[in-house]
C-alpha cells in the first residue's frame, strides 16, 4: 500500500566512503575490516535484492540542502540508503514479508519534522499466534543446528551489519531523531553485540560434579530455552534488537519479536541482515504494531507456547508484563526504568567528572535508561562545577539529526518534550536556577539543560525525566550523599568521581544499583552483564550471563551396571 507524503530532497555534498575507511564516532575511532569471503552461501545476490518487494510510499517535494550527512533522496529511494532494500515496510513471518491479515497500516514518522516517512502492517493477533507457531516449529530443528553453524551466522551477519553501518545510522535518525554522530555510535555499538555473541556461541559449557553415590556420575549440558518473545525499546532501535536477538542465535532459540511503532525501519533492516546472513527462515520472526500494542504484548506473555520473555522499557509495563508471564511461570529479562544518581565528590578530578556527567546525561537526549537523572555535587566544588559543566552545554547544537555541526536531536515524543519541560518548571518554582537551556525548540526538540540550587523535595528526584536535563543537588557529607542516592525504588545504575581510591570501593559497594560507573559517565558495552535491581527489573542482558538467560541447564545422572 503506497502512501502519499512530500519530503525534501536533501543532497549528499561528501562522496560515499568505502566501509574500510575509519570511522569517526563519538566515543572512539573504528575501523571496519574488508568483507571475507564465507564458507556458508549468503543471500545477496542482486536477483534475491529484486524478488524482495519494497514499499516507497513517497512523493517528494524537492529543495536543496548543502548538508554533508543529508542522505540522498530519490523518488525512487525516498530516506537515501545506499542499498534501498533495507528500507522494509513488512512484517517477517518464516523469512517472508507480510502485510496484516486485515491489511491495516500504522505511519511512520519523522520526529524533527512530524512528517510520515512511511508506513508498517498494523498487525492483529491472529498473525502474532501464527508467527508463535512458526518459531514453535521452527525451534525443533534450529535446536539441533550446531554451535559451529550458529557461530558462522552470527559472524556473516556481524559482517554485514559493518558494512552497512551507514544504511543503520540513517534510518536511526530517520524514525528516532538521534544526531548523525550518536546514531553512527548506536550502529557500531549494535555490531558489537553480533560479535560478541558469535563466540558465545561456542561458550555454552557445561560441568561434571562430584557424586557421593559410588559408580555414578553427574554431569550437565546446557539447552536452548525454546521460542522467545522480544520486546525492543525505541531508544536504541539497532542496539537493543542485536542484544536480544544475539543470544536467541548463539543458543539455538527462536523468537519473535515486538518492534516499536516509532523506530520499526532500524529493526526491520537489521532483520534482513540476518536473512543475508544465513540464518534460517522462521528463526527470527517480526511483529509490528501500533494501535494492537496491548492486545499482542499480552499474547506474547501468555501463550504457553512462549517460554522466554525479554522486554525493555519502563517499569510500569515491566509490571504488567511479569504479572502476565506469571500464569505460565515463563523466563523472564527484565531492564526496566532507572533513576540514576551521579555523584561528584569534592576530590573528585573536575574536568573529568564533567566530561563523565556530559557523557551519562546528555548521550541520546538523555533518552537512555542509564542516563543521570539526579546529580549530587559536594558543596565546596558546586559553584566551580555547575559553571564548568555550563559552559560546555552551551556548546551544544540542537536541530535535525543529519544536519551539519548537530550534537543532539529531537526527542522522539512530544510528550517526552512535555515531561522535560514539567520537571523544569516544578525545579524553578521550588527556588531552581536555569543556567543553560530550560525552554522548547521546534516540535519534540529541547534544549540540553543545566539546573542549580535543585531541591531534593522536586519531582526528578522521584522520577524519571528522560530527556536532557541535568539538575544539579548540594550535598555536604558521603553519608548523606550514599542516603539520597539510594532513595530510590528502581535499582538500574550509579556513578561518582573521586580520586580516594578508598571511597571509590567503599561508595561503589554502597550504591544500591546493578551497574556503578566510577570515574566515568559510560558504561555500556556488549561484554558486560547489563542489568538492575530493585524495580529496575531483574535478569542480564550482553556479557556470558545474557548468553545464560537464555538457556535452561540440564542435569545428568549416570549410573553403572551392577555386577554381578
Amino acid at each position: 500500500m503506497k502512501y502519499p507524503l512530500s519530503i525534501s530532497q536533501r543532497p549528499l555534498s561528501l562522496a560515499r566512503n568505502s566501509l574500510t575507511t575509519p570511522l569517526r564516532t563519538s566515543t572512539r575511532l573504528v575501523r571496519t575490516a574488508p568483507p571475507q569471503p564465507s564458507p556458508l552461501p549468503l543471500r545477496t545476490s542482486s536477483a534475491l535484492r529484486a524478488s524482495r518487494s519494497v514499499r516507497l510510499p513517497i512523493t517528494l517535494n524537492l529543495t536543496s540542502r548543502t548538508m554533508s550527512n543529508w542522505p540522498k533522496i530519490t523518488k525512487e529511494n525516498p530516506l537515501g540508503l545506499d542499498d534501498p532494500t533495507l528500507l522494509v515496510q513488512n512484517g517477517v513471518i518464516n523469512g517472508k514479508k507480510v502485510d496484516a491479515e486485515d491489511g491495516k497500516t500504522f505511519n511512520v514518522e519523522d520526529p524533527a519534522t512530524g512528517k510520515v516517512i512511511g508506513t508498517c502492517p498494523e498487525m492483529t493477533l491472529s498473525d502474532t499466534r501464527r508467527a508463535i507457531q512458526v518459531a514453535h516449529d521452527t525451534f525443533k530443528t534450529f535446536r539441533t543446528t550446531t554451535p559451529a553453524q550458529r557461530q558462522q551466522w552470527l559472524a556473516n551477519f556481524h559482517r554485514l551489519v559493518e558494512d552497512n553501518v551507514k544504511d543503520i545510522a540513517r534510518l536511526i535518525v530517520w524514525e528516532n531523531g538521534k544526531s548523525w554522530t550518536d546514531a553512527m555510535a548506536e550502529a557500531t555499538y549494535a555490531a558489537s553485540f553480533l560479535s560478541w555473541f558469535a563466540g558465545e556461541a561456542l561458550r555454552s559449557n557445561g560441568t561434571t560434579i562430584p557424586c557421593s553415590l559410588p559408580g555414578t556420575r553427574n554431569f550437565t549440558v546446557k539447552q536452548p530455552v525454546g521460542v522467545c518473545a522480544l520486546l525492543v525499546p525505541w531508544n536504541f532501535p539497532a542496539a537493543m534488537i542485536a542484544r536480544k536477538i544475539g543470544p536467541v542465535l548463539a543458543t539455538g532459540c527462536t523468537a519473535v519479536i515486538k518492534v516499536p511503532s516509532e523506530t520499526p525501519y532500524t529493526n526491520l533492516a537489521i532483520m534482513e541482515l540476518a536473512q543475508r546472513a544465513g540464518v534460517p527462515d522462521g528463526v527470527l520472526n517480526v511483529v509490528t504494531c501500533e494501535a494492537n500494542l496491548q492486545d499482542i504484548g499480552k499474547e506474547l506473555t501468555t501463550n504457553p507456547l512462549i517460554k522466554k520473555v525479554s522486554f525493555t522499557g519502563s517499569t510500569r509495563v515491566g509490571k504488567i508484563l511479569a504479572a502476565n508471564a506469571s500464569g505460565t511461570l515463563k523466563k523472564m529479562s527484565l531492564e526496566l526504568g532507572g533513576n540514576a544518581p551521579l555523584i561528584v565528590f569534592e576530590d573528585a578530578d573536575l574536568d573529568t567528572a564533567v566530561a563523565g556527567t556530559i557523557a551519562s546525561k546528555f548521550r541520546g537526549s538523555g533518552q537512555t535508561c542509564v542516563c543521570a537523572n539526579r546529580i549530587y555535587v559536594h558543596d565546596s566544588i558546586y559553584d566551580k562545577f555547575a559553571n564548568a559543566l555550563a559552559d560546555k552545554v552551551k556548546q551544544f547544537k540542537v536541530g535535525p539529526g543529519f544536519d551539519e555541526g548537530v550534537t543532539h536531536g529531537p526527542l522522539i515524543h512530544m510528550r517526552q518534550a512535555d515531561k522535560v519541560q514539567e520537571h523544569v518548571d516544578d525545579a524553578v518554582s521550588k527556588g531552581a536556577k536555569i543556567l543553560v537551556g530550560g525552554k522548547r525548540g521546534e516540535r519534540t526538540a529541547y534544549f540540553p539543560t543545566v539546573l542549580a540550587d535543585v531541591s531534593t523535595e522536586c519531582l526528578l528526584n522521584g522520577e524519571e525525566t528522560f530527556g536532557p536535563l541535568a539538575a544539579l543537588i548540594r550535598f555536604k557529607t558521603e553519608e548523606e550523599v550514599i542516603a539520597l542516592a539510594n532513595n530510590s525504588e528502581v535499582g538500574l545504575a550509579g556513578y561518582f568521581f573521586s580520586q580516594d581510591s578508598d571511597r571509590i570501593w567503599r561508595v561503589a559497594e554502597a550504591l544500591e544499583v546493578g551497574m556503578v560507573g566510577a570515574n566515568t559517565g559510560a558504561i555500556s558495552q556488549a561484554v558486560i552483564p547489563f542489568g538492575g535491581i530493585k524495580e529496575s527489573g531483574y535478569g542480564k542482558e550482553g556479557a556470558h550471563e545474557g548468553t545464560e538467560e537464555y538457556m535452561v541447564t540440564k542435569l545428568i545422572t549416570l549410573g553403572s551396571r551392577i555386577k554381578k
